[in-house]
């Protein structure tokens, strides 16, 4: 919120608003019936899971990173990212950013744009030159990894950082899987891809070997003296459908078509192309149909937009260049025309089918039903279990029935995206590391989260999204990228819109807060203590916390059986120190006058 009322000068055409908090503080000065001769509670600083960073696929420690970008600590921020994340510029890009859906600021007033400054970081350390540092100490073991995908380029990644010996089997005569022949470049541009991954062979020494597809693991592993294998190939085989049709040749399936044009190949589409699905892959195929010259490119999904598995902003993407989406349609026949069963939803909004049809014109029909990873030569091997068209592993360990043989990423029962895939690459390397050392446990992370409900907003202001520049979809003819990068500006003011949820960033609240001057300030990095000599047990620190660091406890309670409670290790969470010229021009906006 803020008020009309002019505390500077008109100049050009402006006039300066005050900015004003949106939430009322509290007041602190009523403490009637909260102590007593005899404390009753006290309070405890807490140390609690950010959701942002409960809700990343790739166990991102996001609340620190944007922390040091706040501190303009670029390049400690990006190796903070990278010790969970090797690939920030293509994160950044084709993440479909969960942290963001959780984030505690969407109900405030828009999420943090977290895969933007994520971007900002990764083009950053690209352009700066920064490089991994390999461990000197090496473990003596190595280890195989069949896919040069996300998932197993991420496990490269961790198991080389380390100490192990790594090496990369992948049947492609280029590595990034799916990321390369299945994401457009118009997405992920392939100088990002390529600057991203090239640091894990000449930083830290992995050996990718291409066009070697894998029939015999057995005699791999033995050949190579590999100590472990982690499975990490990518859905490259399309699904079929049964689908009639008097010429084979018009239609194609998306995973091939999205390979020949990555490849540099431009396939003959004509003037109508129909994509069959409804899936992010059916999104790019129609997306690039368009660009190859299609003057019409239309979605055919059985079921309704809600029921849409893309991704919203793919879809609404598809949508502002033109794909036209048929909802509540099925293909039933491939003639002159395409044959169209309209369909209808049932009480439990499953599609049938209504015995109604239409003819859809297209010259080209591309199908999007889904993708199966080939797990042929696993077949093979006595004692592996399947479910379906994946590996059956243990959820928590990722290790098949086969000891010494792991497997992640779309070669197991998961969602198959980017992020899910270097976040399993992530988990099998810490389980492959285990198993290595004979070691069973790895420390769990806090699972506390702070909610929105939990948090006093008088501290914070209203400060909208910032967001990131776009071609105009009258320009998105060719493959050139179409959604820009964050500006210094912008990136570092989206990190410091970040909340710090259930994190104490020093903002001395609770120093000012306390009646009994009970608080002792350690120093930068080092937050705060409790004197519970003089604590009287109030909860005014408690209660003006902005982000739920402080919590009030029964006295006799031990301080150790509260999870994330106690003096956290300092540097965990440094807030900068405040610039007075910047924050007195911060609390003030220009408005262009009416």
């Amino acid at each position: 919120m803020s008020t009309d009322t002019p505390v500077a000068p008109e100049e050009e055409g402006y006039f300066v608003k005050e900015r004003q908090d949106i939430a009322e503080r509290p007041d602190l000065s009523n403490t009637t019936g909260r102590v007593s001769p005899v404390r009753s509670r006290r309070p405890v600083y807490l140390d609690m899971l950010p959701p942002c960073n409960g809700g990343c696929p790739a166990g991102e420690n996001i609340q620190e990173w944007l922390r040091l970008i706040k501190a303009h600590e670029e390049e400690k921020a990006w190796r903070q990212l990278t010790t969970d994340n090797p690939f920030p510029a293509i994160e950044g890009r084709v993440c479909y950013h969960p942290c963001e859906v959780e984030c505690n600021r969407a109900d405030l007033d828009g999420a943090v744009s977290i895969h933007s400054v994520e971007r900002y970081l990764g083009d950053m350390a690209i352009e700066k030159g920064w490089h991994f540092e390999r461990p000197v100490e090496r473990s003596g073991h190595r280890v195989l990894i069949i896919g040069a995908g996300p998932a197993g380029l991420s496990a490269a990644y961790h198991l080389s950082m380390m100490g192990h010996d790594v090496e990369i089997y992948d049947a492609g005569d280029k590595y990034g899987g799916m990321m390369r022949y299945g994401i457009p470049e118009y997405r992920l541009p392939r100088d990002v891809l390529e600057a991203e991954v090239e640091r894990l062979v000449n930083d830290l020494g992995v050996k990718i070997v291409l066009n070697h597809p894998v029939q015999d693991l057995d005699e791999e592993r033995a050949k190579g003296r590999f100590d472990a294998v982690f499975v990490a190939i990518g859905a490259h085989l399309s699904k079929r459908v049964d689908i009639p049709t008097v010429d084979a040749g018009r239609m194609v399936d998306a995973v091939s078509f999205l390979h020949d044009v990555s490849t540099g190949s431009k396939p003959v589409v004509g003037r109508r192309v129909a994509v069959y699905g409804g899936g992010n892959t059916a999104m790019d195929a129609a997306r690039v149909a368009k660009r190859l010259g299609a003057e019409e490119s239309i979605v055919v999904y059985r079921r309704t937009a809600d029921q849409m598995p893309a991704n919203a902003e793919e879809r609404e993407e598809a949508e502002r260049e033109g794909v036209q989406m048929n909802w509540l349609r099925t293909i039933t026949e491939v003639g002159d025309d395409l044959t169209v069963e309209i369909m209808e939803l049932d009480e439990n909004g499953k599609p049938h089918g209504t015995g109604r049809y239409e003819k859809l014109e297209a010259d080209t029909l591309i199908l999007a039903v889904g993708q199966e990873a080939d797990t042929s030569f696993l077949h093979k091997m006595p004692g592996m279990r399947f479910r379906h068209d994946v590996v059956d592993v243990n959820p928590h360990t990722l290790m098949t029935d086969i000891p010494g043989i792991f497997a992640g990423g779309d070669t197991v029962p998961s969602e198959r995206t980017v992020t899910i895939g270097v976040g399993h690459g992530k988990r099998a390397a810490r389980q492959i590391d285990l198993w290595l050392n004979r070691e069973t446990a790895y420390p769990s992370p806090r699972n506390t989260t702070v909610g929105f409900t939990d948090l006093n907003l008088w501290y914070f202001g209203d400060h909208g999204r910032r967001h990131q520049p776009e071609l105009d979809p009258t320009q998105r003819i060719g493959f050139a990228e179409v959604i820009g990068g964050l500006g210094d500006q912008q990136a570092h003011f989206e990190a410091e819109r970040c909340l710090s949820c259930g994190n104490c960033f020093e903002c001395d609240g609770c120093l000012g807060a306390c009646p009994e001057d009970a608080i002792i300030k350690l120093g930068e990095g080092h937050r705060y203590q409790f004197d519970y000599d003089k604590c009287t047990g109030c909860g005014a620190c408690a209660e003006q916390c902005p982000v739920h660091a402080i919590q009030m406890i029964p006295e006799d309670t031990l301080i150790e059986s509260i999870q994330g409670a106690g003096n956290p290790t300092a540097g965990w969470a440094v807030r900068p120190t405040p610039n007075p010229v910047r924050s007195a021009q911060a609390k003030f906006k220009l408005v262009e006058k009416n």
